[in-house]
C-alpha cells in the first residue's frame, strides 16, 4: 500500500535533518583527524579561472567541464583559503540534502511502503557517518544529486527531463553514463522507439552544450583530461591491486607503489595485464546488465544500482569517494534484495573508513598488512553487493508476481 504523500514529505524532512546532523558530526571527534583533502586542488582551478585562465587551454583540470562550477563559485565568493573550504562544504551539504529529497521523490514514484521509505532514507541520509570525512572534501555529491534527479524524473514519467538531467550528470563526472543504456531501454519498452531516441538526443545535446565550447577553444586540453582518466594504471585500492597485495603478504610477491595520474598505484609483474583484464570484466558485466532491458520502475532502479556498483567495484581505480556514487542509489532497491545489498554496502562504507584516511599512508608507503586486508574486505563486500543485485531470487509458488509497487 502506497503511504500518504504527507508521510513521504515528513520522512523526507526528517531524513534531510538527519543528513545535516551527520554532516555536522563529520567535523567532530575522529572524523576531524588526519584528513586527506582535494580542496586545495579545486581552489587552484577556481582561483586560476577567476584570474582569467581558460580551462583546458591555460590550465588542465582532470574533470569534465560540468564540474567547473564547484570550483569557480567558491573562488568568486572568497579570496581566503578557509573561506573557500567553508563555501565548498556548504555547497556539497546542499547537494547532499538535495540527494536525500530526490531519493524520497524516487521512492514516492516507486510507491514504496512506509517501512521501505523510512529504511532507505535513513541509510541515504546517514551514509556520510559510515564513510567518513571524504564526503566533505570531494565534489561527488554534485553529480550524485543530478543522477538522483534523473532517476526521479524517469520514475515519474518525465522521460525527457530525466535524460536531460542524466546528460548534465555525465558532463560533471563521466560515471553516470553507465545509466544511459538502461534509461534508453526503459523508455523504449514503455513508450516506444521514438520517445527513447528523443530522450537520447536530449541527453547528448546537454552533454554537447557543456563540452563543445571547451572543445572549440582547447580540444587538446579536453582530450588530455579524458585520456588521463582512461589511461590510469591499477590504483592501489582497486580489487585487482587488493588481490596483488594479498599475494604479497601471503606468498611474498614483490610489489611496489608508484604515484602517477593523480593517484597511488600498484606495480608488480602482471599488474598491467590485471588492469586490462579487470577493465574487460567491468565492460562485460556492464554490457550484460544493459541487456537486461528494464521494463518497470523497480527494474530500472535495480539495474541502475547494479550498473553503478559494477562500474565502481570492477574498475581499475577505486577511490573512497567512488562510494558516494552508489550510496544514495542502492538503498532504493526493493525487497530483501535491497535490504541485503544495503547491509553489505553499509559494511563496505564502514570498512573504507577503518583505513581511510587514518591508515592510508601506511598502505601506500609501507604496504602495511592491516590496511591491505581492509581494502580487500571492502572490495569483496562491493562485489557481494553486485552479486546480490544481479542474482536471481528464488520465488516460491506463493510469492506474488513483481510489480512497480515494491
Amino acid at each position: 500500500m502506497t503511504p500518504p504523500r504527507r508521510f513521504t514529505e515528513l520522512a523526507a524532512a526528517l531524513a534531510a535533518l538527519l543528513f545535516l546532523l551527520a554532516w555536522a558530526a563529520l567535523h567532530t571527534a575522529w572524523y576531524d583527524d588526519a584528513e586527506i583533502v582535494d580542496i586545495p586542488v579545486y581552489a587552484s582551478y577556481g582561483n586560476a579561472i577567476q584570474d582569467g585562465a581558460v580551462p583546458y587551454r591555460d590550465i588542465r583540470p582532470e574533470y569534465p567541464p560540468g564540474a567547473l562550477p564547484a570550483f569557480v563559485v567558491p573562488a568568486l565568493l572568497t579570496d581566503d583559503e578557509d573561506g573557500f573550504r567553508r563555501i565548498f562544504e556548504s555547497m556539497m551539504a546542499l547537494f547532499g540534502v538535495a540527494t536525500v529529497l530526490l531519493a524520497a521523490v524516487t521512492l514516492r514514484g516507486l510507491r514504496a511502503s512506509r517501512r521501505r521509505t523510512a529504511a532507505a532514507l535513513a541509510l541515504v541520509a546517514a551514509f556520510p557517518l559510515l564513510l567518513g570525512s571524504v564526503v566533505l572534501t570531494r565534489f561527488d555529491l554534485y553529480p550524485a544529486a543530478l543522477l538522483l534527479a534523473a532517476l526521479a524524473a524517469l520514475v515519474h514519467g518525465r522521460d525527457r527531463l530525466g535524460f536531460g538531467l542524466l546528460g548534465a550528470a555525465v558532463a560533471v563526472k563521466l560515471y553516470p553514463a553507465v545509466l544511459v543504456p538502461l534509461a534508453l531501454a526503459y523508455v523504449w519498452r514503455r513508450r516506444g522507439r521514438r520517445e527513447a531516441l528523443t530522450g537520447l538526443a536530449v541527453c547528448a545535446a546537454v552533454v554537447a552544450l557543456v563540452f563543445v565550447p571547451f572543445l572549440v577553444v582547447a580540444p587538446d586540453g579536453v582530450a588530455h583530461s579524458l585520456g588521463r582518466q582512461l589511461s590510469r594504471p591499477l590504483q592501489i585500492e582497486s580489487l585487482g591491486s587488493a588481490l596483488f597485495l594479498a599475494a604479497h603478504h601471503l606468498f611474498g610477491l614483490e610489489v611496489e607503489m608508484r604515484s602517477g595520474h593523480g593517484s597511488q598505484n600498484l606495480h608488480a609483474t602482471g599488474t598491467v595485464l590485471a588492469a586490462g583484464v579487470l577493465s574487460l570484466v567491468q565492460i562485460g558485466v556492464l554490457v550484460w546488465i544493459w541487456l537486461r532491458r528494464p521494463g518497470s520502475k523497480e527494474e530500472l532502479v535495480r539495474w541502475s544500482a547494479a550498473a553503478l556498483v559494477a562500474f565502481v567495484a570492477l574498475g581499475k581505480v577505486l577511490s573512497p569517494q567512488f562510494l558516494i556514487w552508489i550510496a544514495p542509489v542502492v538503498p532504493l532497491v526493493a525487497g530483501r534484495r535491497g535490504l541485503w545489498a544495503s547491509a553489505l554496502l553499509a559494511g563496505a562504507l564502514v570498512t573504507t573508513q577503518l583505513w581511510f584516511p587514518a591508515r592510508y599512508w601506511d598502505l601506500v608507503s609501507g604496504l602495511a598488512a592491516v590496511p591491505s586486508a581492509l581494502v580487500l574486505v571492502r572490495d569483496l563486500l562491493l562485489v557481494a553487493v553486485l552479486v546480490v543485485l544481479v542474482g536471481r531470487r528464488r520465488r516460491h509458488h506463493s510469492d506474488p508476481a513483481p510489480t512497480d509497487q515494491g
